[in-house]
């Protein structure tokens, strides 16, 4: 094959912050409603919040990462994780209790 393949990831560490919270659990928070509340509904008594349907979306909340970019030949493709940590390793950024989460692969003409 021909081409090449640019590849980004991010370097992780285990105690990095990675949430998903649903708007549904949101809302159920009573420091929240209160919140709302008094930031929308100021000065007025016996307010609720009430929702159109489920509520299935989620916030998701997790450590700002930089991202790294490098690439491979499409050859290359099976040993891309390997690659990254090469890289990664080389760049001196991979410490102790890291490792690599790719974000994006992308073929290059």
């Amino acid at each position: 094959m021909n081409g090449n393949i640019e590849v980004t990831y991010k370097v992780v560490k285990k105690d990095d912050l990675n949430l998903s919270i649903s708007l549904e659990e949101i809302l159920k928070n009573e420091k929240i409603v209160k919140v709302i509340k008094a930031e929308f509904a100021k000065g007025y008594r016996n307010i609720d919040i009430v929702t159109d349907s489920e509520l299935t979306d989620k916030i998701k909340l997790e450590s700002i990462k930089e991202h790294h970019n490098f690439a491979v030949l499409k050859d290359d493709f099976a040993d891309i994780v390997t690659l990254a940590e090469d890289d990664a390793t080389s760049k001196k950024l991979l410490k102790k209790e890291c490792f690599v989460e790719l974000v994006d692969i992308k073929t290059v003409e």
